[in-house]
């Protein structure tokens, strides 16, 4: 019988991958402004065109701006940490899903432990 179970993929923080993840939350975070910049653009865009009630418009509008605001809080704040963490720390950074073949005999303690993949620098270091 074959059974699905989540592995949990995690990545030894070495100075590389730590600069690679710095860079990446900082993109993500450039990104975010710029769709804040642009939502607040098409905003007053719209409201001058007067062809929608403004209040609701606005409404709609301030979720969007809220939600990628809140999105930024968190990437600031993910990068805070990133500059805390000592180097040699396991990051959780994915989870996939594996299949694990059981037959009968088989000991279910061992399959119900919570399986994870090392990966240092792009290489799987270790499968515990």
């Amino acid at each position: 019988m074959k059974l699905i179970q989540t592995v949990t993929i995690k990545q030894v923080l070495t100075e590389t991958t730590k600069n690679q993840l710095e860079t990446e939350y900082e993109t993500e975070r450039q990104q975010l402004l710029k769709e804040i910049d642009q939502l607040h653009f098409e905003l007053k865009k719209l409201e001058k065109t007067k062809k929608y009630q403004v209040s609701s418009l606005r409404n709609q509008f301030e979720k969007e701006i809220q939600k990628r605001a809140e999105k930024e809080k968190l990437l600031d704040f993910q990068i805070q940490q990133l500059h805390m963490l000592p180097l040699g720390s396991e990051i959780k950074s994915d989870e996939v899903q594996a299949l694990l073949e059981i037959k009968e005999g088989d000991s279910w303690d061992k399959f119900q432990e919570r399986k994870s993949i090392i990966i240092k620098d792009g290489i799987v270091d270790e499968i515990r």
